[in-house]
């Protein structure tokens, strides 16, 4: 139902959506149309009810290796500022698409994650990378400032400043055990276990109640620019909208009858 010339998909019965990056011989690299498509499905997710998680993936050895040369970087020299400014925007919507999505997002990065590929990989909302791949923001080393698609807003919330500043600014690969050290991943685990892995989390959120996971992400999407006070009111409001949904009441009646609850997301 989801899919496209750039990427295969597949909905289960826990309703988990998984979105394979389908150019394995330019290790999925990015072109105009992929990243258009891909940001049309991450915008269309929200009104498809089957699904309640989503697993973010590439075919064969890499997750994406950033802009095709040839389809993008080529091209771009033959535009001018007004459609330069089309395509970064139309980057930056993919990013906030994938991050507007009240469904939770895990990346299985089954190998190399750079340029632009690192980014989508950051505005996941949870990483499970393979022991041998890495992540790159290698914008500086072809000229261009590692502040692209949102990474120097989102980066530092995740690593802090000063790591942040180091992998934008210098654009050298993050290895596996350093990534997972610094909270960049979640998990790191054998190459050949990392789509299982992210299906478990998927699976294991899908299974969770979705309005207030949605409202979670949403939260922490809008609090970083807040005050404090700001916060707390607005976790106060968010907290008082969950209180009147049915998995507010279904959780406090599994824990009275002793039983597992089972959240429908109303």
């Amino acid at each position: 139902m989801l899919d496209t010339k750039s990427f295969k998909s597949a909905i289960d019965a826990d309703g988990v959506a998984t979105l394979t990056l389908d150019r394995p011989d330019t290790l999925n690299s990015l072109t105009f149309e992929v990243y258009a498509e891909l940001r049309d499905t991450f915008r269309r997710l929200e009104s498809v009810p089957s699904v309640k998680s989503v697993v973010l993936t590439g075919a064969g050895r890499g997750f994406c290796s950033g802009g095709s040369v040839h389809d993008i970087i080529g091209p771009l020299f033959e535009m001018d500022a007004a459609g330069r400014m089309a395509f970064t925007r139309m980057t930056g919507e993919l990013i906030g698409a994938i991050r507007a999505l009240r469904k939770p997002v895990v990346g299985a990065l089954n190998g190399v994650a750079a340029g632009a590929g690192a980014v989508i990989a950051l505005a996941c909302d949870f990483r499970v990378m393979s022991e041998e791949a890495k992540i790159a923001f290698l914008f500086v080393k072809v000229g261009l400032a590692g502040a692209d698609m949102g990474a120097a807003w989102l980066l530092p919330q995740v690593v802090g400043l000063g790591r942040a500043t180091e992998m934008l600014m210098l654009g050298e690969p993050v290895r596996a055990p350093e990534a997972l050290a610094m909270g960049l991943v979640h998990r790191v685990v054998p190459k050949e276990r990392v789509v299982d892995e992210a299906m478990a989390l998927a699976r294991r959120l899908a299974a969770g109640p979705r309005f207030a996971l949605g409202m979670t992400k949403e939260m922490l999407n809008r609090e970083p620019t807040m005050s404090l006070e700001a916060a707390l009111e607005a976790e106060a409001q968010a907290q008082q909208i969950c209180m009147a949904t049915r998995d507010f009441r279904e959780a406090y009646e599994a824990f009275v009858q002793k039983r597992e609850p089972k959240f429908s997301g109303a």
